[in-house]
């Protein structure tokens, strides 16, 4: 299986609770709610087709808590997120939730040291995508171990100025490029991006310069 990663962020890259303000808040944290002002008809659209890919979803245990208390309430059978997140396999990492805690539709809890390992072990298995939505420090633990394949991001039009980040400072330098774009309607300027990783490690360097009256790189 490809690993997908799958969040919403601002323009400084914040991810830390864009959908309320008691959503997450950790460190402080009481700019929770700032994507709702800008949530304007069909630019969460790209959502369920996110979930319509998924074979497998992988969860932090603060995501998955979170989740679990909003999305176990949704019982409307046509919702793609509610279907995926209420019924199909999930996997929680924590070392403090026993099974009895983690209970939630079929949910298994990687717990232990190697949890690197263990989800290198499950992208081994045959299938689509296991993907991650949210889960702030876990996606910073696979990025860093280069098992990050897509991420998919809806970016809004605003300044947090503070929060979790989804590349804070000493993120592995990887490469990536845009295979899907597109400009949300309803005028609130979100953008979706859709990025597949070309390599991890250098990013490189280069040099603008002007050589005989040209400009140029080296």
């Amino acid at each position: 299986m490809e690993l997908s990663v799958h969040t919403f962020v601002s323009l400084d890259g914040v991810m830390q609770g864009p959908g309320g303000l008691e959503e997450d808040r950790a460190g402080g944290f009481d700019r929770g709610g700032w994507l709702v002002p800008h949530s304007t008809e069909g630019q969460l659209d790209p959502v369920g087709t996110w979930f319509g890919r998924a074979d497998a979803i992988l969860l932090g245990r603060t995501t998955f808590e979170m989740m679990r208390t909003y999305w176990s309430q949704v019982t409307e059978p046509d919702n793609v997120v509610a279907t995926a997140l209420n019924t199909w396999q999930k996997y929680v990492v924590s070392n403090t939730l026993s099974d009895t805690d983690a209970a939630w539709g079929k949910t298994a809890v990687l717990r232990g040291d190697d949890i690197v390992e263990q989800v290198r072990r499950l992208k081994e298995q045959p299938g689509g995508e296991l993907q991650v939505h949210g889960s702030w420090q876990l996606v910073r633990t696979l990025h860093d171990a280069g098992l990050v394949d897509v991420y998919r991001l809806i970016q809004f039009p605003v300044v947090v100025g503070a929060g979790k980040r989804l590349f804070a400072d000493g993120a592995v330098p990887s490469t990536f490029r845009i295979t899907e774009s597109h400009v949300a309607e309803g005028g609130s300027g979100a953008v979706a991006l859709t990025l597949r990783r070309t390599a991890t490690g250098t990013t490189g360097a280069g040099e603008f310069v002007v050589r005989d009256g040209r400009e140029g790189t080296v």
